[in-house]
């Protein structure tokens, strides 16, 4: 799906990025948690999170993210965006909560990574 598609489902505005609206992502991962992001995230995933700290941002480079979408309307620090700049991903951010935006991309077919069950 391409970002420029992800911001007009999510009614979202762009805050650093635009030049990348076009890019593709493949899957996307929903959480406040980074641990559960490094953890699961793989495949250049969108992040929806409501957490604004720089870790966020350091995060997604860590995984090769290309895009964060901030929810609840949490608006990213100067350094974030800085950030952000330097590693050319795209900073969204929506009004909708959490659950509402990721239903609303799966529901337009962006799909989450599989998490694999360990043994018991």
């Amino acid at each position: 799906m391409k970002i420029c598609t992800i911001q007009e489902l999510l009614s979202a505005r762009v805050i650093v990025g635009e030049e990348r609206l076009g890019d593709h992502v493949y899957s996307a991962c929903g959480s406040d948690m980074m641990s559960d992001v490094l953890a699961y995230v793989k495949d250049q995933a969108v992040l929806l999170t409501g957490l604004v700290n720089p870790q966020v941002i350091r995060t997604a480079e860590m995984m090769d993210m290309i895009c964060i979408v901030f929810v609840r309307s949490k608006e990213p620090t100067p350094e974030m965006i800085r950030l952000a700049e330097e590693s050319g991903l795209v900073l969204l951010a929506t009004d909708k909560r959490l659950y509402e935006a990721c239903g609303i991309l799966y529901s337009n077919g962006l799909v989450g990574n599989k998490v694999k069950r360990a043994a018991l």
